[in-house]
């Protein structure tokens, strides 16, 4: 907003004293209090003039390093004020508003300028550091330059409306990789070899091609055939994984429904999950993001492709909870096939989820339960039904209760 007085304290001071001289000079007949009124009023009149006539900018901008701010994390903004001005102008202070969901101290000093009647326009390049606070879409801005006069008789607060919407991710965590339990989990170090038969005697037998390695000769088909034969090329597989999180307004407060960032344990929840699938895809495991009702939150990432984990982040920055409930419907999505690991998130869990979900465990190398709101011993039957399990607290460590769920088996360790 705009002051609607513009002198600061000593201007006002200044103007009083004016007006002081001018009654005293009429009272008492003194000649020279009314010049010297005169010239203080005056003196007033130009500071206001220097600073409401000189400056005038037509457009601000600005820009985000990395383009998606993380929770916890701290990005870069960069803003450019584009300024015109006739006169030169004294330096002033700015600052950007900022809104609850991004923290940081946007301010410092804005410089003097010179005349630009030689130039259209004068760009200053301003900049600061944000830390996301709040997972969602904010707004940053307006900015806003406080100047005054050289004798700091006037002052100035200009605000340039425009605001620049901030897309805040939720927060990452570096989770322990699954690479020390490859050999349970299907991981990404294994290769398969297309059989007919079993040993190393019934492998299928093809001639020979340049360019084939020495090393792959079948020397048994070899000898039999009279030519040279190699053993079939090998496959590497291609690990799957899939993360669940259950969205359903039961089993979050209604806040979760509302707007992103505002249910500590459902952004505890969505945290987990960009975590988990940024580990897997980092261990090479192709991952898909589904809720419990098997809608897709994310596009298939392929192992290995942290650019898409990237991508994704931006997507969950504005996810929230919905009004279904269909955990008990997921043994539905995981009936009739074997898969890789399965992380599922939860908010509220009690003894009946833990029953409608036990047959997941058999379509799953590494099934994974964890839970913001377990309900009495619901983690444990989940355990006893073959689960790896861990109780996530919005305040703990996320990394611990992972390691746990994986390593032990059993977590009974808030996280």
């Amino acid at each position: 907003m705009r002051r609607l007085w513009p002198l600061t304290v000593r201007g006002t001071g200044a103007l009083i004293l004016a007006l002081t001289c001018f009654v005293m000079a009429s009272e008492f007949g003194v000649s020279e209090l009314m010049y010297f009124g005169i010239l203080l009023l005056a003196v007033i009149v130009a500071s206001v003039a220097s600073l409401y006539l000189s400056r005038r900018s037509d457009v601000v901008t600005r820009s985000l390093a990395p383009d998606v701010a993380t929770v916890g994390r701290e990005s870069l903004v960069s803003v450019t004020v584009g300024v015109r001005t006739a006169l030169p102008t004294p330096p002033g202070v700015w600052s950007d508003a900022l809104p609850k969901g991004l923290r940081g101290k946007p301010g410092g000093i804005f410089p003097a300028l010179s005349s630009g009647l030689r130039r259209n326009e004068r760009v200053v390049e301003l900049s600061y550091v944000i830390t996301g606070a709040l997972r969602g879409v904010h707004r940053i801005g307006p900015l806003s330059v406080r100047s005054t006069d050289p004798f700091g008789l006037a002052r100035r607060q200009t605000v340039f409306g425009e605001r620049t919407p901030v897309t805040v991710a939720p927060a990452l965590i570096d989770l322990p990789p699954l690479t020390d339990f490859a050999g349970e989990t299907g991981g990404t170090l294994h290769t398969t070899t297309n059989q007919l038969g079993q040993g190393a005697d019934n492998l299928v037998a093809r001639p020979y091609s340049p360019g084939d390695s020495m090393r792959r000769i079948h020397w048994r088909a070899t000898a039999h055939r009279d030519e040279l034969m190699v053993r079939q090329e090998e496959q590497e597989s291609t690990p799957e994984a899939s993360v669940v999180i259950d969205r359903g307004v039961l089993r979050w407060s209604t806040e979760a429904m509302q707007a992103p960032g505002t249910d500590p344990g459902f952004e505890a929840a969505v945290s987990a999950c960009v975590s988990a699938v940024a580990r897997l895809v980092h261990d090479g495991y192709a991952v898909e993001v589904i809720d419990s009702d098997g809608t897709m939150l994310a596009a298939r990432i392929d192992g290995g492709d942290m650019a898409e984990v990237e991508a994704m982040l931006g997507h969950f920055a504005t996810i929230t909870a919905r009004r279904d409930d269909d955990l008990t419907r997921l043994t539905r999505l995981f009936a009739g096939v074997m898969t890789g690991p399965v992380i599922l998130i939860v908010g509220r869990f009690d003894a009946s989820d833990a029953q409608a979900i036990a047959p997941v465990v058999h379509h799953s190398s590494l099934p994974m339960l964890f839970a913001v709101s377990p309900i009495g011993d619901a983690l444990d039957r989940a355990a006893d039904s073959g689960w790896r399990v861990g109780a996530i607290d919005p305040d703990g460590d996320l990394a611990a209760a992972w390691a746990n769920a994986v390593g032990r088996g059993v977590s009974h360790v808030i996280a």
